[in-house]
């Protein structure tokens, strides 16, 4: 009786401060979860006042980051992470291993051992997958070019912790730690790794081969038996038992476990409606998150060590941007896309937490690392979201930049401009697409088996690189840039299909095309019925949004049925064409 009281006042006292916190938040143009931090820190040990039971937040905030990182799987597939895996893999690991050297030295400098600056950088050096793909989602990025490299880039630095976590208590002795019992060697180094490595490979085959067929499959019979709370609690015993089952068998984090068993269900029909229905638990307990980081957060230390304090946060904020810019340019992918990924990136959490506890219990690290990793974090994830303002204004400045020929210079580079092979006549009264992905690639699909020449722009380089394999017409770049669709030579085409989810930038490529070519007929993807008519407003020549369209072709359908088993004297097609075409768009 008395676990159960203090359960529900851990939960009345986290969910009631943040709201209120949170709504200030928002009245002073700030972010909701900076309200949620607080709310933490005003109910940690740490200040005066009600104090929440820490542990009991900590374990319902890991059960909001199992839905959280479930529902984001559920829009995202296996293809798309594998689309981005040539810049994903060697930008996570090349910004962990730049981030943990440098935090080596200035571990150096503060007195500390090897082994403790070593486990420092590489709790500074991960980004917070809830609150990376959190942001993104808000921001309407997740289903972008931007949000596949993210979520590519967060999963090996995912992957890359799962290493660090089994081998660092073997390891514990010649890092200064508490030596292992019984000492390590190279045979037993050798063993931990590769008993790790098989770990993670059967963790990946299962989700492939078994849980790919299994988790749809159950959920089609519980959604067969009609009742709305059953499948509600068959999608949340799916998105815990998976993380949960990862964690313990295969050694994997909640969070990484929670996210490839989201992404499995994604694959199958029911993923949309699995999402609609796990949507308010989400957003609910995901709160838990930024609360439970708050509480184990001690302000002092702002006043004890300041200059370390800054000097840990500007690793996280600054130089942990930089590097994640300067590998994303370095790959060709346009400025937009490389500073929104570096700013996303630009924060720590709920892996930091694991390797901290891990690094303290091993005694590797010092007393006062853990309170420079939680005020790292703390402000790492408060300001955040503020630093997307500034993308937008970094943007212009660097394309001005670029302009003058300074930096980004995408002369030279091959992918940027078709093959000079490529004959002019071929082009003329073609098709401009943009965006290859699930829309895309049936339009292209179509066009290609109509024998329709077509040029794709498309932000993804691998995928562009592969439809040039492929023998198709392809250039690398964001086509609200001019210099694109220049490139896929929109002045003489005939049309230009967007068939990419971000409207603000459709309406800009829309504007450039037309500025290119005043004749060319403009067809527009989006999502919403306000988007839908802010285009139409514009004169954009066809706007089409998911939901209206599957309304149609039902519509179709129906009718198509009616006609065919209406008596020959029924004029019905009339009237199904007149219900068609009166509807918007």
């Amino acid at each position: 009786m008395e676990h159960g009281a203090t359960l529900i006042t851990t939960m009345v006292a986290a969910f009631g401060l943040a709201l209120v916190l949170g709504y200030a938040a928002t009245r002073v143009k700030l972010p909701p979860l900076v309200g949620y931090l607080v709310a933490g820190v005003l109910l940690g040990p740490a200040t005066p006042g009600l104090v929440a039971d820490v542990n009991l937040a900590q374990q319902l905030a890991e059960l909001g980051v199992i839905l959280l990182m479930f529902g984001v799987g559920l829009h995202f597939s296996l293809d798309d992470l594998l689309s981005v895996r040539r810049i994903a893999i060697p930008g996570a690991l090349g910004r962990i291993v730049f981030t943990t050297l440098l935090c080596i030295g200035i571990g150096h400098l503060w007195g500390w051992s090897v082994g403790a600056g070593l486990v420092f950088g590489l709790e500074l050096a991960v980004a917070s997958t809830v609150v990376v793909l959190r942001t993104l989602s808000d921001r309407g990025l997740l289903a972008t070019m931007t949000g596949t490299i993210a979520a590519g880039w967060l999963v090996v630095e995912d992957l890359a912790l799962v290493f660090v976590l089994v081998l660092l208590p073997p390891l514990a002795g010649p890092l200064g730690g508490t030596p292992a019992p019984g000492g390590v060697g190279a045979t037993g180094l050798t063993l931990t790794l590769g008993w790790a490595l098989a770990r993670v490979a059967l963790f990946v085959v299962f989700m492939l081969v078994v849980a790919r067929r299994a988790i749809p499959w159950l959920l089609w019979r519980i959604a067969g038996a009609g009742s709305r709370e059953l499948f509600t609690l068959a999608v949340v015993v799916v998105g815990v038992g998976v993380a949960y089952g990862s964690a313990r068998l295969f050694g994997v984090s909640f969070a990484l476990g929670a996210f490839l068993g989201g992404m499995v269900l994604g694959e199958s029909a029911l993923s949309h409606r699995a999402a609609e229905e796990s949507l308010p638990l989400r957003d609910a307990f995901a709160v838990l998150f930024f609360v439970s980081v708050g509480m184990l957060f001690d302000p002092s230390v702002l006043v004890q060590e300041p200059l370390r304090v800054l000097v840990a946060v500007s690793v996280v904020v600054v130089v942990k941007s930089v590097i994640a810019f300067a590998i994303v340019a370095w790959y060709r992918y346009p400025l937009d896309i490389a500073l929104t990924v570096s700013v996303a990136l630009a924060q720590i959490g709920e892996f930091s937490f694991i390797l901290l506890s891990l690094g303290r219990s091993l005694g590797i690290l010092p007393a006062e690392a853990g309170n420079l990793v939680l005020a790292s974090a703390i402000i790492s994830i408060a300001v955040n979201p503020i630093l997307f303002f500034a993308v937008e204004p970094l943007r212009r400045v660097g394309e001005r930049l670029s302009a003058r020929g300074w930096f980004l210079e995408r002369v030279g580079d091959q992918l940027a401009q078709l093959p000079n092979e490529i004959q002019p006549e071929r082009l003329n009264a073609h098709v401009v697409l943009v965006g290859y992905g699930r829309v895309g690639r049936r339009i292209g699909e179509a066009l290609h088996a109509n024998h329709r020449t077509f040029v794709v722009a498309e932000q993804n380089r691998e995928m562009v690189e592969l439809l040039r394999r492929n023998g198709l017409l392809a250039v690398s770049g964001d086509a609200s840039e001019a210099a694109v669709l220049i490139q896929a030579h929109v002045a003489r085409a005939s049309m230009v299909v967007v068939a990419t989810p971000d409207s603000p930038r459709a309406r800009k490529m829309v504007d450039i095309a037309r500025r290119l070519n005043p004749r060319i007929e403009t067809i527009v993807r989006t999502h919403s019925d306000e988007e839908a008519e802010l285009m139409r407003r514009e004169n954009v020549d066809a706007v089409f949004m998911g939901e209206h369209e599957l309304a149609t072709s039902m519509i179709a359908r129906v009718f198509r049925s009616l006609v065919a088993n209406d008596p020959p004297d029924q004029a019905s097609e009339p009237v199904l064409h007149r219900s068609i075409d009166s509807g918007p768009g």
